[in-house]
């Protein structure tokens, strides 16, 4: 019996430091991946980062291969981090996603037995690497247009960080890209209280979203919104124009900027969206002047359209010109002058040639007065094309003048640098 007893003794102690040698993997991996993290945070240490590492792996990997030791939450703080760390290094996938899929599978886990939150250092850094990988797969997939898949990896990295707005945005970008209109939505409304220097995109993109579905409360309200935060961003305010202006609140939003055009009249932005929201209504009224000659209307019905097409035009004009004079380079402006200048030219040029054969005096007497037209937006016309020459829509206007004094090497010309801006 007693030698039974010794017996028992000793496999006592061989147990004993059995297991005292399984927890010293797990300190010294900890040990190691702690000088990791130190060593990595100078250049000069990279090298013995490095060595820290795949020491912390090699002990970690003896710890989790070991019972008694594979599911403490240490150990498998340890593993989530290790393994992120190597997934977000390592760049060919037949070692990264095998790497991610272990650190994975170890941080959840871990995370459900870490109830007391001792490891949670450990299980914060192994988040940032696992978030970090997901991120960077996100956007590669995001390139290839893989909008679907993008969508599940930035996910992935906005559910551990469910306020960070680069996943929070990413995630909705994505979800849009692929159709996928309530997560964009969903992601999109959690940005907007924030602040974040894409959320002029943001609004747009609600705006969009709420327009498509017909209701044009929210996309005003999105809109109205966005312009109040970012009042310099350009689509924001032609969309609050927009909405307005088929809304049947061109007055409002015309009081609005006037009324910020008092306030500041220095500000050349606020006399271009001026312009732009009379330009909008002219432009309005020309389509309705254009279903109403469709449609055989009378004369006097015709003249009062075109009448008050051609009045909101010049006052276009107008608060474009004030908009130069502040910035004589100031595109936008120069290239919307250009263009409602145009358009009268452009209505006498083929209403004339609408006049029958037996008019060629009325017709002689109109294209006189188109071309004086033409003539009088030709410099604006010419300083949009010089202001930026890869534009098609400075071109457009551009060869609209040749056409309208007939020039048609100029218009052949024209229409060339423009198919090759991959216009028509």
């Amino acid at each position: 019996m007693r030698f039974k007893f010794l017996l028992a003794g000793v496999l006592s102690v061989v147990i004993s430091t059995a297991s005292f040698a399984q927890q010293y993997r797990v300190k010294h991996a900890a040990d190691a991946y702690d000088s990791y993290l130190k060593l990595n945070r100078n250049t000069a240490t990279f090298a013995e980062a490095d060595k820290s590492l795949i020491e912390a792996r090699e002990s970690l990997d003896i710890a989790a291969a070991n019972s008694k030791t594979a599911d403490l939450p240490q150990t498998l703080a340890l593993k989530a981090a290790i393994y992120a760390t190597l997934a977000v290094r390592d760049t060919n996938k037949k070692n990264n996603v095998p790497f991610f899929n272990k650190a994975d599978s170890a941080y959840k886990k871990g995370k459900e037995l870490d109830t007391q939150g001792a490891n949670k250092a450990i299980f914060d850094d192994a988040a940032v690497n696992l978030g970090q990988f997901k991120l960077n797969e996100g956007v590669k997939d995001f390139q290839a247009h893989n909008y679907g898949v993008a969508y599940k990896n930035f996910n992935y990295y906005k559910e551990l960080f469910p306020t960070d707005t680069t996943a929070l945005f990413y995630t909705g970008l994505a979800a849009q890209q692929n159709n996928d209109i309530p997560n964009a939505m969903a992601n999109y409304e959690k940005l907007l209280p924030m602040q974040y220097s894409k959320n002029a995109y943001v609004y747009i993109s609600m705006s969009n979203f709420y327009l498509n579905k017909g209701d044009t409360v929210n996309s005003l309200k999105m809109a109205t919104e966005g312009v109040a935060k970012f009042p310099s961003d350009v689509d924001l305010r032609k969309r609050e124009i927009e909405i307005s202006l088929a809304t049947g609140k061109s007055g409002e939003i015309l009081s609005k900027v006037q009324a910020a055009i008092a306030a500041d009249p220095k500000n050349k932005q606020l006399y271009y969206y001026a312009g732009l929201t009379y330009s909008s209504s002219g432009s309005a009224v020309h389509d309705e002047l254009d279903k109403a000659k469709k449609a055989k209307k009378d004369a006097a019905t015709l003249a009062a359209l075109a009448a008050k097409k051609d009045d909101f035009y010049a006052k276009a004009a107008d608060m474009y010109k004030k908009a130069i004079e502040i910035d004589p380079n100031y595109f936008e402006a120069t290239l919307n002058l250009g263009s409602v200048l145009l358009s009268p030219a452009i209505d006498m040029h083929n209403a004339a040639g609408e006049l029958p054969a037996s008019k060629q005096k009325e017709y002689v007497a109109m294209q006189a007065k188109a071309k004086a037209q033409f003539e009088v937006a030709k410099p604006y016309v010419l300083k949009a094309v010089e202001l930026n020459p890869k534009s098609s829509a400075a071109l457009t206007n551009l060869r609209n003048y040749y056409v309208g004094v007939e020039d048609m090497a100029k218009v052949t010309e024209t229409t060339q640098k423009i198919k090759a801006l991959g216009g028509q």
